[in-house]
């Protein structure tokens, strides 16, 4: 059974670059590009990991967070967080609502796998 990660984010060159080098690292790649109804979006697909862009269209990536961690079917599902602002307030808000990990964008690809492969070991 290979591992299956959950894309939420809403820039297609991000999206693209990702589900790539996700792809041919043996990974399925589920990709949704609107806040709004990203939580149904994870409950559906039950993804092992999650990768959750901070701003998105109709919801926040904090906010998508918080719902996560306040379903028990969602609370312990890993989740790395993307930003394009690399503040430490952004990171330490992600952390305290309870990101796995926070990476800024830009980020090169073996970063995105070194992270992938440390929350959801093979």
């Amino acid at each position: 059974m290979g591992k299956h990660v959950l894309v939420i984010e809403d820039e297609p060159n991000i999206i693209e670059a990702i589900s790539f080098i996700l792809s041919r690292d043996g990974w399925a790649v589920d990709t949704h590009s609107n806040g709004h109804d990203a939580v149904d979006v994870v409950r559906a697909k039950a993804p092992d990991l999650v990768i959750l862009d901070v701003m998105l269209p109709g919801k926040s990536g904090y906010d998508i967070l918080s719902e996560l961690r306040e379903d028990a079917r969602t609370h312990d599902l890993p989740v790395l967080m993307l930003t394009a602002r690399g503040q430490t307030k952004d990171r330490e808000l992600a952390e305290r609502i309870g990101a796995s990990r926070f990476m800024t964008k830009p980020f090169s690809n073996a970063e995105v796998l070194e992270a992938l492969r440390e929350l959801v070991p093979q």
